[in-house]
């Protein structure tokens, strides 16, 4: 999320913090750790991720301990950081719900066609020639390019599933991020795309989506790729061109995956994957490789029977 630039002193003293550093320290965003940049605010409030988060490309660290600040940075001292973000988000980016079923400030554009149960939120851009089948919702400040079909049922924008384990409940990291859906992209019915925390969910232009697939926060899908049914990709992936994920495939948080790669069906990918390769199972390994391992597999009762006959 970008704000105007704001004094440090000026944004410790909305959440009633002190801090380290020059008075005059501006704050240019807010972005949670994968996808900050120079100018914004991270917060962390476990010593497991000080160092990410101080030697990250953030400007000021929202941080539970007072700690030598980096050259260059400010530290914002407070004692519950994960409130205290929720309490910046909600004060430059207050909630404002749309009763309407298609807001006044959405922009649509020529030639396309909103069928009927459709939701259209706040600030909403829907690009020319595109066609939006019954009860598409699509929320608050996401973007939608040209040419671009969404089956019925498909949610562009929901929450992210960003949670902290409280005591006696669970505190929701409040998101304000976006889904940008880029040109000629075409998505089944009932799929989900969560919007970023603080930033944006991307999907290249000319992806193609089947039904009931899973996006979400801050994932970057890139061009011409193309994911079968029950695809789930967790947060914070980096997705290259031309990928191919087959039905069932699901990605764990943080993965890069390089250009050209394909996943067969129902593998789980939980590390990350080089460009052009094929991968298969759970975990996920390269395909050749795999299917060795599951030949082996096959041939150990021969073996141990005749073992056993010795």
């Amino acid at each position: 999320m970008q704000i105007t630039p704001t004094k440090i002193k000026d944004i410790a003293a909305i959440i009633n913090a002190e801090f380290i550093g020059d008075e005059n320290h501006l704050i240019t965003g807010f972005n949670e750790i994968h996808r900050v940049v120079s100018g914004d605010v991270v917060f962390v409030d476990h010593p497991k991720y000080y160092d990410k988060a101080l030697q990250s490309e953030a400007s000021t660290i929202i941080i539970n301990k007072k700690v030598e600040c980096p050259q260059g940075k400010a530290l914002i001292i407070h004692d519950d950081p994960f409130t205290a973000f929720n309490q910046l988000t909600q004060h430059f980016q207050p909630k404002q719900y749309s009763t309407h079923q298609i807001s006044a400030t959405a922009k649509i554009g020529k030639n396309t066609i909103i069928m009927p149960g459709c939701f259209i939120g706040n600030n909403v851009a829907v690009g020319d020639n595109c066609i939006l089948h019954p009860n598409v919702i699509i929320y608050d400040n996401c973007e939608v390019g040209n040419n671009v079909i969404i089956h019925a049922g498909t949610v562009i924008g929901s929450d992210g599933f960003y949670f902290k384990n409280r005591k006696t409940h669970f505190e929701q990291l409040l998101t304000c991020g976006r889904v940008i859906i880029k040109d000629d992209v075409h998505i089944g019915a009932n799929c989900t795309f969560d919007k970023g925390v603080t930033s944006d969910t991307i999907i290249g232009k000319g992806t193609i989506i089947d039904n009931l697939v899973h996006v979400a926060h801050d994932v970057v899908i890139g061009e011409m790729c193309l994911f079968a049914a029950n695809v789930a990709i967790a947060g914070c992936c980096n997705i290259g061109n031309r990928v191919t994920m087959w039905g069932q495939v699901g990605i764990s948080s943080d993965i890069t995956i390089g250009d050209g790669a394909v996943i067969q069906a129902q593998s789980g990918v939980g590390e990350n994957i080089a460009a052009g390769k094929v991968y298969f199972g759970t975990p996920a390994t390269e395909a050749r490789a795999k299917m060795k391992e599951v030949f082996a597999v096959k041939q150990l009762p021969s073996l141990i029977h005749k073992l056993y006959e010795k």
